[in-house]
């Protein structure tokens, strides 16, 4: 039997050899924190299927954002859970609304740390979409008109990119004019252009109280089923002015990032949701996964795939081991 002349195996020797033939690298600076900011003072509300997150007021939140910019993470992304909610989601858009209080408050006190802010309606409706509901059924261009004004008040509150996640029709070109418009126009807009109807949302509705009240967003939110529609998707937020798409979720939608990436070649944002923190905690809770070993190699994955940034509940556990991996041989 003939001997093979190249062997893989020599460049997987040692860690040093391995480490210096990575294909891909995960560092601090593609992470990206998500916080939800509630009202009040002192409250650190723990969000059961979320071990380690919790709903925070305003003056821990800042302790957290703080906690994250020295450790290196280089932005936050806020969602908030307002004291009352109407069918207009009229907290979204306020000039004292939740996020655009968080907003403020980070950017004075953390002036450094990127705050990105979320465009939406349904932690804010009465009826839990993502929209204006008429007749049952949740219009499209009504609801396009009240997240631009959400947009718009985020940024003159401080935001440093704003986030419209509601798979609307046309909304990030509404945005884009509404900001322009208003003197905003280094603002950019990163939007969830491929967010599926996905069953891994579940413990992020517990933690911003989103879940819709009737029926549910497959109308506007994306059949998992597809993947050519994301392009689809994708491109229409890149023709109405998108600095920066997302796909949504990420460990079940690589092949929609590969295939994003490719195509647009443009900054990739993932968000690595709820449903695939709580299954790594809870898996590693019971010892059935090394944590610590498996969101390395989770979150490496995602970065594989194409996304250039990383939306994760486990942005400050990842910076940790990579400030360790820094000062080691090893993995």
């Amino acid at each position: 039997m003939a001997h093979p002349l190249y062997r893989p195996r020599r460049l997987r020797e040692s860690p040093l050899i391995r480490r210096m033939v990575r294909e891909t690298r995960l560092g601090v600076e593609n992470l990206i924190l998500p916080l939800f900011a509630v009202h009040g003072r002192g409250i650190r509300e723990p969000i059961a299927s979320m071990p380690g997150v919790s709903r925070l007021s305003l003056d821990e939140l800042v302790k957290e954002a703080k906690d994250a910019a020295g450790m290196g993470i280089p932005a936050v992304l806020l969602f908030g859970v307002p004291a009352t909610k109407d069918p207009r989601g009229s907290e979204a858009y306020a000039e004292d609304g939740i996020v655009q209080q968080a907003a403020r408050v980070v950017k004075e006190r953390i002036p450094d740390l990127l705050v990105i802010t979320d465009v939406c309606l349904c932690q804010y409706t009465s009826h839990g979409h993502c929209g204006v509901i008429e007749d049952g059924r949740v219009k499209n261009d009504a609801s396009v008109d009240l997240l631009a004004r959400v947009a718009l008040s985020q940024a003159e509150a401080g935001a440093d990119i704003v986030a419209p996640s509601d798979m609307m029709d046309g909304r990030v070109a509404a945005i884009r004019e509404a900001l322009d418009e208003a003197g905003y126009a280094e603002t950019p807009i990163m939007a969830y252009s491929a967010k599926y109807a996905s069953a891994f949302y579940g413990p992020f509705r517990e933690a911003a109280e989103s879940a819709p009240q009737f029926g549910d967003r497959r109308s506007y939110q994306m059949d998992p089923g597809n993947a050519i529609e994301a392009l689809r998707e994708v491109g229409l937020d890149v023709d109405e002015g998108a600095d920066i798409v997302m796909v949504k979720p990420a460990l079940p939608y690589l092949d929609v990032i590969a295939r994003v990436k490719q195509e647009f070649g443009l900054p990739l944002a993932a968000y690595s949701v709820s449903g695939e923190y709580a299954m790594i905690k809870a898996a590693g809770r019971l010892g059935w996964l090394d944590e610590e070993r498996v969101i390395m190699e989770a979150l490496t994955a995602i970065r594989r795939a194409g996304a250039d940034l990383i939306i994760t509940y486990l942005a400050k556990e990842a910076a940790r081991l990579l400030e360790r991996q820094r000062f080691s041989a090893g993995p």
